[in-house]
């Protein structure tokens, strides 16, 4: 009984999507400004998603390398506090505090 089920759901999904394409096809092949305008967006868009992704290969590595930071501490090569400043800048006396306060 759950076979006959299944195929009936299955079905019913394949003349969903067959109507959707054959409806899709007749509005492609209409040639209407609606198709116009869809027409230009879509080749808009596959151009600027192939020309990221040829930008990336070309240049990722060296925007990669601009961004990582080498070195060693907790971030980097970046000090953990500024030369000029003792831990965070507190009035004297204050006690310090840490990541659980």
């Amino acid at each position: 009984m759950e076979e006959s089920w299944d195929f009936e759901f299955l079905s019913r999904i394949a003349d969903g999507c067959l109507s959707f394409l054959s409806e899709f096809v007749d509005d492609w092949l209409a040639n209407d400004m609606r198709v116009s305008i869809f027409k230009i967006l879509l080749s808009w868009l596959i151009f600027s998603l192939v020309a990221i992704h040829f930008a990336w290969k070309v240049y990722g590595s060296t925007v990669n390398d601009m961004y990582y930071r080498q070195g060693a501490g907790q971030n980097g090569g970046t000090p953990e506090a500024a030369a000029h400043l003792s831990g965070w800048e507190s009035k004297a006396g204050d006690p310090l505090k840490s990541h659980r306060d």
